[in-house]
This record gives C-alpha cells, structure tokens and sequence, in this order.
C-alpha cells in the first residue's frame, strides 16, 4: 500500500482542527473584532478576556512545545532577525480599520460563511485576491520595498530573533533559554491576571471556555506542521492558525487543484467553515444573509480589500498576529496587535460618526 504523502497527512490533520476551531468560534461567538466593539461601545470586556486568555494560553503552550524540543519558534515567519516595524504599524492599523468596514476580521469572515452569510463570501474572495496581491501581484512591489527601506536587520547586530527572549537575552548579556519562561511568564501571566481578575469572566461560561479552546489549538497547529509535518529532506513551513494569506492560497488552491499542493492555511480554511455550518444547523442559525443596500456592498468590499492588504504587510491577522503570532513573544506581533487594535478602535469610532452605530451594533449584537 503505498504511504499518504505527508501534505496530505497533514492537510487532513489541519482540516480536523480547523473544524474545532470553526465549531467553537461559532458556539461561543468567539470574534476579535467584537471584542472591540463590545469594549468601545458598552465597555463590556468579556470577550477582550477570552482573546487575551487565548493569546496567553498559546504563549504557554507554544513555548512549552519549544522546550521539549518538539518545535524550534526561530524557525517562524515571526521571529525571524529581520523586523519589520513598518509594516507591523501600516498593515495592523490597515487591517484593524478594514475590519471594521467588511463586519468582522479573517476569523470571523470563515466562520460567518459557514452560518449562511452571502456578504462574507465576497469579502472573503476581496480579501484573498488583495492578499495574493500582496505577497505576489501588483501591490507585491511595493511591499517589498517598503520592507527593504524601513525592516531592521537584527542579524547585523549579532541578534538572531526579533523574539523578545533573544532581545533580552542581548541587552543583559544572559542565555537565551534561560530567560524563556521568563518572559513567557511575565507576558502570558500579565494577560491571565487581567483575564481572570474579573468575576464576570470567571462565570462567563461559553466565553471563557472559547478563549481557552482557541489558545490551546494554535500550539496544535504547530505540532502538526512542525511535527507531523516534520521530513528529513523536505520539512513543511512551520505554520498554525492564520486567515488572510490563507485566503489567496485557498482561492488559488481551488482553481489550480490539480497542480497544486495543499497546505496547513488552506486546509484549515475548510474545516473553520466546516466546523461553522454543522454548528449552525445543529442549533438551527443557519440563516442565508445578503447585502442590504449598494452602499453596505461596497463598505465590505473596501474593507475586505484593506484586509488583504494589511494582513499580508503585518504578517498576520488577528488572530495571526494577535494569537499566533504572539505564542512565539515576538516583537513584531506584538507591534502588529498593537497596531490592529488601535485601526480596529479608529475604524469603529470612524463607523459610529458615521452615523452607522445602530447597523454596527446588529452586527455585533451577540444575539
């Protein structure tokens, strides 16, 4: 019997979980970019903690998978010695802003599309295209430039990561892995105590429990990209959970199949809006959604558009960035997250002078 390639080992590896994620983002309405809107419009923090318990939960676990030596997070896109600070702040204030504009980030565009929503359909296809744009279409030069007039190159400083282990270890002349858990510590447990210091998250049930799920599979997506997907000669990219630059390889992934190799994104794209639609029928909210007028049409093109381009320069979403990113403690996440929660505010309040406050909080509305 001739052995599964191992893309297709972990493809369906990837799938699985994707369909975790995109069942549990659904049953508990776990959305970054209601977070924020919860936080600026009624001053309600729930879901803000369950991002944060998730991006602290990651941390632990992913530096817990490094020091049993089962990954090795230097070998991410995000610790990389090259930091590009620009980018961080121009793509995460970007992506923040479009958000805003196309009714949710990555994650929740996947997991509305598995609940019927036509309008997430096409923000997804925009925010791929724009993505694909990105990394190696028309706008591709221009990001490229941009990185190579403002990253700062911290091999030049004898530095090996942009982690903020390594920075540290650098500044106060000590080991690295030494102050690994340090820093992890101080880091994820700032976000614990700011999590669980609120009684009303301690009981928020469905909440707490959706931050704690989502944590707990971005390490998941590195052991299988980086251990299931592990080949002597022929390694996969050590990857987890991620949605814009997913998007373009899944639109490309669609219409080249027969050429084309799937990947961790790409995979895990399908099994969010899987894992969506059977919790949408099994709780009977499934519910086809259009577009109400041309002028919310053209507000989730826009910010699909802006989505796609941001994403790619900040090298993350936010859950890319927020979450995933963040598990490896590198500074350009944590300058990206920054940066898409400071588009995410401006976008809402740019929404709310608007005087689209009453179609805002429909959207958001937890009901």
């Amino acid at each position: 019997m001739e052995e599964m390639p191992i893309t297709t080992v972990v493809g369906i590896a990837a799938f699985l979980a994707g369909l975790v994620f995109g069942a549990t983002a659904n049953k508990t309405n776990f959305c970054t970019m209601g977070a924020l809107s919860d936080m600026v419009f009624m001053e309600d923090y729930n879901r803000l903690r369950a991002w944060f318990l998730a991006t602290a939960v990651a941390i632990l676990g992913t530096q817990a998978l490094h020091t049993a030596e089962m990954i090795d997070v230097s070998n991410t896109i995000y610790t990389s010695a090259s930091l590009g600070w620009a980018g961080a702040i121009l793509g995460g204030t970007l992506f923040g802003f479009g958000m805003t504009m196309a009714g949710g980030c990555g994650n929740k565009t996947l997991v509305r599309i598995g609940g019927g929503n036509l309008k997430s359909v096409v923000v997804f296809l925009v925010m791929g295209i724009f993505a694909y744009m990105t990394m190696r279409g028309l706008i591709g030069l221009a990001r490229v430039e941009l990185e190579s007039a403002a990253n700062i190159d911290l091999a030049a400083r004898e530095i090996e990561s942009q982690s903020m282990v390594n920075l540290l270890a650098a500044m106060i002349g000590s080991e690295v892995e030494s102050l690994r858990w340090v820093v992890a510590g101080i880091v994820a447990g700032g976000l614990l105590i700011f999590c669980f210091k609120s009684a009303e998250f301690r009981g928020s049930g469905e909440t707490l429990v959706g931050g704690l799920i989502i944590g707990l599979l971005v390490p998941v997506g590195w052991y299988i990209s980086g251990v299931i997907g592990y080949d002597d000669f022929e390694p996969l990219p050590l990857t987890s959970f991620s949605f814009v630059a997913p998007a373009g390889e899944s639109i490309q992934y669609l219409m080249t199949y027969t050429g084309a190799t799937i990947n961790f994104g790409i995979a895990a794209t399908g099994g969010i809006i899987t894992g969506s639609f059977i919790v949408a029928l099994a709780t009977k909210s499934f519910n086809w959604e259009a577009f109400s007028d041309v002028s919310d049409m053209m507000r989730h093109i826009i910010g699909g558009a802006i989505m796609g381009i941001g994403g790619v320069l900040a090298l993350g979403c936010t859950v890319g960035q927020g979450i995933t990113g963040m598990s490896t403690l590198a500074v350009g996440s944590v300058i990206a997250l920054c940066s898409i929660i400071f588009g995410g505010v401006w976008g809402l309040k740019y929404l709310e002078e608007g005087e689209l406050l009453p179609a805002l909080k429909a959207v958001f509305s937890r009901e």
